[in-house]
């Protein structure tokens, strides 16, 4: 069966508007962007960390570290994958500890994806604090996780999917709503 879109939940400003907003946020709620490392989770979350990024950097006038995750081996449904998991690797920039850590995803869900990148990070020292920032919150959460800056909540049902395409992946800018047939196997 064919995947049906549903419906455009933003385009390429509505996107560059909700990333302007959670950077003002970013920056309102840290005080500034001392001890700050953007990390974003592969794969869209990683040129969200950039685009914020450079957003940050206009607004505060100083580069901002970035990180990128790769949370393959930490995942909880990894042997779901397959036996032998593509893993791309992970690259944070110097050391985290005591640094407050914002971890930099497309969608929150269920939550275990978090989990897995709060795990990862963990694993790489103590930061100060950890805080999430996501493009979108579409509900549905297994595991007790929230995001501190969120560009758009989109409630959803739990057959629905929200794919977050960006230019840097998909060669293509919007959020849509994919509705799955009650057959598809999902």
């Amino acid at each position: 069966m064919i995947n049906q879109e549903k419906a455009q939940i933003l385009d390429e400003s509505g996107i560059r508007r909700s990333l302007t907003r959670i950077a003002h946020e970013i920056v309102e709620k840290n005080k500034g962007i001392k001890d700050i490392v953007l990390v974003g989770i592969r794969r869209r979350g990683v040129p969200l960390a950039e685009r914020l990024a450079v957003l940050i950097e206009e607004i505060e006038g100083a580069k901002m570290p970035i990180g990128k995750l790769d949370i393959t081996l930490y995942r909880d449904d990894l042997t779901a994958l397959g036996d032998q998991p593509v893993v791309h690797g992970t690259d944070i920039p110097g050391d985290i500890a005591g640094k407050k850590i914002i971890l930099v995803d497309d969608v929150l869900f269920t939550g275990r994806t978090i989990r897995a990148a709060m795990d990862a990070i963990v694993d790489m020292g103590r930061p100060q604090s950890i805080q999430l920032a996501v493009m979108i919150d579409r509900g549905h959460r297994e595991l007790p996780i929230r995001a501190d800056y969120i560009g758009k909540n989109v409630p959803t049902s739990k057959k629905e999917v929200i794919h977050v395409k960006l230019r840097e992946v998909d060669h293509e800018e919007s959020v849509v709503i994919v509705d799955y047939p009650e057959n598809s196997g999902e």
